[in-house]
């Protein structure tokens, strides 16, 4: 079954994105300043890969205890969701460099964490970016029928005890990315004809796709067998490090969309969305921690995912500098802009909701 061709409100008589976009180029233009990352952001990736090298080449080639290896593979898993978040995540956005190849460069790191660019790009940019929190259209707040992130989702039994689960299931994601999500989103992706830019051919995607998965088992897995390690030794590293990386991204991309304040709202019978695009973002998107350094420097910037979800062209880097702008627009022209001052309190009430859609509709 097809889905439903929406179409967002292109009526903003106040003008909202109009004038909060001329305040941004603004600001960019008045500092001289390009939008894309700079030698903090640089110098930042290379820190990423080496959290994500450094304790793997240990490993490999070090004799360490057991222990030891195991907190090495936490690191690796650390260094993964790092280099996703702070590389890749610009890079396949265009706003890691000016320069197409060092975007196309970078954002083809996600080989060596288990995904695939196009998928990435379909999945990301495309339906995520566009149709934020709308069922059926962002892939991001369906979790199958183990996990119900949307009030709109049919609610299962299970449902009830996903309070308990859901943060467990979390670690599974780069996992389900390595070992079936791929072939399943390649399929239906190409099925559907969607693109980010050029729509590839089958037979090109299919072969990087399967040639990909090759590099990385060959990479994570071959590799260490043939230097002597176990079976299990190999998978027992294996979980340790996708379960890290998987939980770590899973947390962050549930914090900014499954909220409290956060809205999913549903189009009309027409296929018509009540907002236009831009305001769409601020009633379903949220920030954390927007004063700490640490969550800026690892997540990538994607604490402030209402500047990301409005200006995903511009490098994560300068996000902490216009967010005072995107804020002070949103109030001025009466429109939220969902914010937690800490993480531990974004996570406290991602809880929250888990426990709101865990109850039967008629109760909740």
């Amino acid at each position: 079954m097809s889905k439903q061709a929406l179409s967002f409100s292109r009526t903003d008589s106040a003008k909202f994105f109009k004038t909060l976009n001329k305040r941004v180029n603004d600001y960019f233009k008045e500092n001289n300043i390009k939008r894309t990352g700079n030698w903090k952001l640089y110098s930042k990736a290379i820190f990423m890969f080496a959290l994500l090298i450094v304790p793997t080449v240990l490993v490999l080639t070090v004799d360490l205890p057991w222990w030891v290896q195991i907190l090495c593979m936490v690191c690796t898993g650390v260094g993964m969701a790092g280099v996703g978040m702070n590389v890749m995540h610009d890079a396949n956005h265009g706003s890691f460099s000016s320069k197409k190849w060092v975007n196309k460069l970078m954002g083809s790191s996600i080989y060596i964490l288990a995904g695939n660019d196009y998928n990435w790009k379909v999945q990301h940019n495309v339906l995520h970016h566009t149709y934020t929190n709308i069922q059926g259209h962002d892939e991001d707040i369906d979790a199958g029928r183990i996990i119900r992130f949307s009030k709109h989702t049919k609610w299962l039994k299970i449902h009830q005890y996903q309070k308990y689960y859901a943060f467990f299931l979390y670690g599974l994601l780069t996992a389900n990315w390595a070992i079936t999500t791929d072939f399943i989103q390649t399929y239906h992706y190409l099925k559907r004809k969607l693109a980010y830019g050029k729509l590839p051919h089958p037979a090109t995607q299919w072969t990087k796709l399967i040639i990909g998965k090759i590099v990385y088992y060959s990479i994570w897995v071959l590799l260490p067998i043939s230097l002597g390690f176990t079976w299990w030794q190999v998978l027992i590293g294996f979980i340790v490090m996708h379960y890290t990386a998987g939980i770590i991204l899973s947390v962050i991309f549930q914090l900014a969309h499954v909220m409290p304040n956060t809205e999913m709202p549903l189009p009309d019978s027409d296929g018509n969305m009540k907002n236009t695009w831009a305001i769409h973002q601020l009633f379903t998107t949220s920030n954390f921690s927007p004063k700490s350094w640490l969550a800026e420097f690892y997540t990538g910037g994607l604490n402030r995912q209402v500047e990301h979800h409005l200006f995903a062209n511009i490098s994560h880097v300068h996000y902490s500098k216009i967010a005072k702008i995107v804020k002070e627009t949103a109030k001025e022209f009466s429109l939220p802009y969902n914010e937690y001052n800490s993480f531990w309190q974004a996570v406290a009430e991602h809880y929250n909701q888990l426990k709101v859609l865990g109850r039967k509709p008629n109760m909740a």
